[in-house]
């Protein structure tokens, strides 16, 4: 899609809402954004190490901001326990902690702007009508289905958004989205392929993961993206609902290789208790978590336990490995050790 075919923003008042903050876009803006829905792990940790480094090297200023829509999944007090934990690894933050439930409305705007465009629509079908209707269903590594453009209302024509019980979805314009990634290089991922018409706003009366980001990343004025490579896909979805809005300059994105099990899989409880509270209940200090996570960065020399202003001192980008990482039984006893 050119730059001529791709929609216009609308004028009006709901623009206003989306706007970001003065002076947002004057400087490199990067982002802390846990989510609540389960505890951190050292998968989580390496990653925000990361992040948290590169910013304090390159002067970026950092914002916190909490993802807490998936409301049901939200355990009380899980908000708090994430921000202590991370000041417990020894990150400090700029602006925040944000949190995305708190303020509805500028999410609300945006829907109202794509669905008075024929951008979105509702749609109530479930997962299982999805699959029994589309020829030949696709699901990726995440349990995603593709929602093909055959199962769309046709026409589309504008209507008035309303957050009542059904989801809404994005009209997913055909055609590869490149951009260039830090660590994956040269990307062009094609999400109408991928998953296709996904969805913006969830019968939950809350938004989806993918238009909360893109709204809350402008308003903040996030130019730099750190996270897990497992969120590449998102990154194509992402960029083409910020055109479809039209709103800033895309971020710059660093998609770091996933930290996984013995047996390939993405960390998780089958692996062992690998939660940041786990250890610090333990009487692991911190010190250990952040020398591991070193050792899987490139840092040169013995492994060795050590604070995250040392681990900001020693860090080098380039150093870091290219490939995930591996959790092993040597790492588990290391870290573990002198508690």
């Amino acid at each position: 899609m050119t730059d001529a075919e791709r929609p216009q923003p609308a004028p009006g008042p709901a623009r206003a809402q989306l706007e970001p903050g003065r002076g947002a876009k004057s400087f490199a803006v990067s982002r802390l954004a846990p989510s609540p829905t389960g505890a951190l792990h050292l998968g989580n940790a390496r990653t925000f190490l990361v992040n948290w480094a590169l910013a304090r090297q390159r002067g970026w200023r950092v914002v916190l901001r909490v993802e807490d829509l998936d409301t049901p999944r939200v355990k009380p007090g899980v908000v708090d326990q994430t921000v202590r934990t991370l000041a417990w690894l020894g990150l400090d933050w700029d602006e925040g902690p944000h949190l995305q439930a708190a303020d509805l409305g500028p999410y609300r705007a945006a829907m109202r702007e794509l669905a008075s465009r024929g951008l979105a629509y509702p749609c109530e079908l479930t997962r299982g009508e999805i699959q029994a209707a589309a020829s030949a269903p696709q699901e990726g590594d995440d349990g995603e289905i593709r929602f093909p453009p055959e199962l769309r209302p046709h026409p589309i024509t504008p209507a008035p958004f309303t957050d009542e019980q059904t989801n809404w979805r994005f009209v997913t314009p055909p055609g590869a989205v490149a951009f260039r990634d830090r660590f994956a290089g040269e990307v062009a991922i094609d999400p109408s392929e991928t998953v296709g018409d996904f969805v913006l706003w969830t019968k939950r009366g809350c938004p989806s993961y993918q238009l909360a980001v893109v709204i809350d990343d402008h308003r903040q004025g996030v130019t730099e993206v750190v996270r897990g490579n497992d969120l590449l896909d998102s990154a194509a979805r992402q960029i083409c609902l910020s055109r479809a809005l039209g709103l800033a300059a895309e971020p710059t994105y660093t998609h770091l290789p996933l930290v996984r099990g013995a047996d390939g899989k993405r960390l998780a409880k089958r692996h062992g208790d690998t939660r940041l509270t786990s250890y610090e209940g333990a009487g692991i200090g911190a010190e250990r978590v952040i020398g591991l996570v070193a050792s899987w960065c490139g840092l040169e020399g013995p492994r060795e336990a050590m604070s995250a202003r040392v681990f900001l001192e020693r860090f080098e980008f380039s150093r870091m490995p290219r490939q995930d990482v591996v959790f092993t039984a040597e790492d588990a006893r290391w870290i573990a050790e002198d508690s």
